[in-house]
């Protein structure tokens, strides 16, 4: 099994594929990894180097994979933190040509926004790209309950409102959708919630809150989703 991984990378730390391609290696998967972004570190320390890539150097990436056979021999497509709209732009036309070239490629996308503690930390035009270009293109997205709300453009804080709101959205491409970070109604204090919903059926997993706020592990869990 082998995947596209197109995300930031980071020389300290473990977010975006400094935090995905590892665990898909330990499962037996050849992972492709495509930087978009090369970074001392995430942000949120005093200082960070290095930079978002410009997207020629993305798509000179892009291309060189496919001219390796990356496309005919991969499974699924993962996208995550994109760092621009150009890039964005890049990465929705690489998809749509690979899974034309291969139409049993599945393409996962981890719309990397923003958060509720810190609301939308990308650059402003990235959030309609990915909800108007790359999501229709999904398979599978893995948001978070903030990037949920944006994406379905309506608060969903009952199960059931997420059930609709996620109707909607398929409605529009992906098949399946995973929110994590949820925090419903009747999510109880000191739990937090992930819901899997697909055309025929849902799942709902509560899990206690680790009093913590690590960066990377939506990183990390659609990887392993994936």
């Amino acid at each position: 099994m082998s995947v596209i991984s197109i995300q930031s990378q980071v020389a300290w730390g473990h977010v975006g594929n400094s935090a995905a391609v590892f665990p898909m290696q330990l499962a037996g998967i050849d992972v492709i990894s495509v930087p978009t972004t090369l970074l001392s570190n995430r942000p949120g320390y005093p200082t960070i180097r290095g930079r978002v890539l410009d997207v020629q150097l993305v798509a000179d990436l892009l291309q060189g994979i496919e001219e390796r056979g990356a496309i005919a021999g991969a499974t699924m497509i993962l996208s995550g933190y994109l760092g621009s709209a150009d890039i964005a732009h890049e990465v929705a036309e690489f998809v749509a040509r690979a899974k034309a070239q291969n139409p049993a490629l599945r393409y996962c996308c981890d719309p990397v926004l923003g958060d509720r503690d810190r609301g939308m930390f990308v650059r402003p035009d990235i959030p309609p790209l990915v909800r108007d270009t790359l999501c229709p293109l999904a398979d599978i997205i893995t948001p978070n309950h903030f990037e949920f709300e944006f994406l379905c453009g309506a608060r969903a804080s009952t199960a059931d409102a997420v059930i609709a709101q996620a109707g909607t959205v398929m409605a529009r491409g992906p098949s399946t959708i995973v929110v994590t970070s949820a925090e419903l109604a009747d999510t109880p204090d000191g739990d937090i919630e992930t819901l899997a919903i697909e055309r025929s059926g849902g799942w709902r997993v509560r899990t206690p809150r680790v009093p913590i706020s690590p960066s990377g592990t939506g990183d990390l869990f659609a990887a392993l989703f994936a």
